[in-house]
């Protein structure tokens, strides 16, 4: 996809946008820190200089040890203000990420969010997106005091004596290769933690999506016996990670900061010898003791790093996805509103699922798509509303290509409904006020009344107040049906699309919502796929869809007559009314 792959980091700076400076004051403060980390070392060797040599000044005394309090206060406030900083300007930076991730999403093809497990984009654009925060807030600040304060302190060691300089590196050799050896097969182990960390985000929501099945079939060992052995395999993949690094790790945590080992027996023997003075080999010994645990500190960080290049890609992969190419300006006229399909193919992955299917809406037009289970209805209804995009042909809408109508104005004239709408867990009022967001409570309660929702949500325990808990959970399948037509009536588009809008709904509801829709889309184009044909006989036109393609079309009788699939399928549905009759 063409990333930017010259960092990670740079990517995730670059999302910063006018917080960006905020991580340049976060550097700045925590150089100051650093700064008055270190000069404390100078003062201290001063008193320990002073002490050796018998002075009994106690003005000298007090006046370093109030200048050491006064950098170490200064060395605390700027580290504290450098990781405010630092924070404020990545949890911005993690709210762009999240707000592009979840833009993004609504402009791909539907076929490709539905397609990606539902748990493993949950976990990538919330838990991942989440684990970037310590590595950013922190790596700029602590790295800065990290390898600035060694540094300097090391210049000053080679200052003194270079010989001692040398001897405190000794160790840091050693402790680098015990470190590779611990990072060796790195992206094979975290790899496989991703994997086993997604597997067990979809077995879980599925698993609790589920639950009813479940409970109903008897499937619950099976089920859970799934979900354990995806729960193991995850816990599975960290402890054999870190059971391998274990040992390279404490060797490396052990020996690297044991710079005294080497300092020590040369210093001593140096001294000894004269060729350096006991203040500065004491001078050494107070520099070095903590000079290698920044750095430690640092290191500890790569592996930080190297998850991030990881999450970044995964976030990245979802940012940078393909999606439905619109302008963003209408520049040609749409002249009424007739739909045209002409030629158009689509498919799922590798495998179509409508071939070649042409037709003519005709704006205010009453037209029906019906067939058996799986034959592309559902499917044709989406592409018409611009969910996904046709593989090969076109939809036009009043003469102009959809793909050449921007985004928003085109879902303003559209208002679908299907069989399994999604509810928020909002209240009712706020659920039907999605349709449009600037209707009054009384222009809600009126498309409710329209619709036959006003009697069971005065009956609900807060009326229009009731939250409807997590995807509707709280209602029933046929009153989140009735609660998303007068949510699509409120919208008041020119062009409703309801697919088996009906299908979770009683007879005597189902008979008040079509005379609801009948009266609110005068003069508009209804749309409907239904799978009672008794709720389409008075349309228009009938289209008769079959493995993809279009069987037959016509009005209910000119189909009837015509003795094929339609009437057939009138036939069966003529006798299961009946066989209810009798039961």
């Amino acid at each position: 996809m063409g990333k930017d792959r010259n960092g990670s980091f740079g990517w995730l700076l670059s999302q910063s946008g006018e917080r960006r400076g905020k991580f340049i004051i976060s550097v700045a403060l925590a150089a100051a820190s650093t700064l008055c980390g270190i000069v404390p070392y100078y003062f201290i060797a001063l008193i320990v200089k002073a002490l050796l040599a018998g002075s009994a000044d106690t003005a000298v005394y007090i006046r370093n040890f109030a200048i050491i309090l006064a950098l170490w206060l200064g060395h605390s406030l700027f580290h504290a203000l450098s990781t405010a900083e630092s924070h404020l300007a990545t949890f911005h930076t993690l709210a762009v990420i999240r707000k592009k991730a979840l833009d993004k999403l609504a402009r791909m093809p539907l076929g490709d969010v539905i397609g990606q497990p539902s748990g493993a984009l949950k976990s990538t654009i919330v838990e991942r997106v989440d684990s970037i925060e310590t590595t950013l807030a922190h790596i700029l600040p602590e790295f800065t005091t990290g390898i600035g304060a060694p540094v300097i302190i090391l210049i000053c060691v080679f200052t003194v004596s270079w010989k001692l300089g040398l001897a405190a590196l000794i160790t840091v050799p050693i402790g680098i290769a015990c470190y590779a050896l611990m990072m060796f097969g790195y992206e094979e182990n975290y790899g496989r933690t991703v994997r086993a960390t997604k597997a067990l985000n979809a077995v879980t929501a599925e698993y609790i999506n589920g639950i009813e099945v479940i409970k109903v079939f008897g499937k619950a060992q099976s089920s859970y016996e799934k979900f354990a052995a995806a729960a193991k395999e995850s816990a599975s993949s960290f402890v054999d990670w870190m059971r391998r690094c274990n040992v390279y790790m404490t060797f490396a945590m052990c020996i690297m900061p044991a710079t005294m080992l080497s300092v020590l027996p040369i210093g001593g023997i140096m001294a000894m010898r004269g060729t350096i003075s006991p203040a500065d080999f004491i001078t050494v010994i107070i520099l070095t003791v903590g000079l290698i645990e920044p750095l430690i500190g640092v290191m500890s960080y790569s592996d930080d790093i190297a998850q991030m290049d990881t999450i970044v890609t995964e976030v990245r992969n979802i940012i940078d996805a393909p999606e439905m190419v619109r302008p963003e300006k209408l520049t040609r006229t749409i002249v009424g509103g007739e739909i045209v399909l002409d030629d158009i193919h689509f498919a799922y992955g590798e495998t179509e699922v409508i071939h070649g299917i042409s037709m003519t809406i005709r704006q205010g037009e009453f037209v029906a798509l019906v067939g058996p289970s799986g034959s592309g209805k559902s499917t044709a209804a989406r592409l018409i509303a611009g969910l996904w995009d046709v593989s090969k042909g076109s939809i036009s809408l009043g003469g102009v290509n959809i793909r050449d109508i921007p985004l928003d104005d085109y879902n303003d004239k559209i208002a679908f409904v299907s069989q399994d709408n999604y509810l928020f867990d909002l209240s009712v009022r706020e659920n039907i006020r999605l349709g449009n967001q600037s209707a009054s409570d009384k222009d809600v309660e009126g498309a409710a009344k329209r619709c036959g929702c006003h009697d069971f949500i005065m009956g609900l325990e807060n009326g229009y107040d009731t939250i409807v808990g997590s995807s509707g959970g709280h209602l029933s399948g046929g009153e989140r049906q009735r609660i998303s037509i007068a949510r699509a009536m409120l919208k008041n588009a020119e062009i409703i699309i309801l697919d088996e809008a009906t299908s979770y709904t009683d007879p005597e509801n189902e008979a008040l919502i079509q005379r609801s829709v009948a009266g609110l889309v005068r003069g508009k184009t209804l749309i409907v796929i239904a799978h009672r044909l008794s709720t389409v006989i008075n349309a228009d036109r009938i289209y008769v869809i079959k493995d993809g393609n279009i069987e037959e079309q016509g009005s209910h009788e000119e189909l009837l007559e015509n003795g094929g699939l339609y009437s057939s399928m009138w036939a069966a549905h003529i006798s299961s009314k009946d066989g209810d009759d009798d039961v």
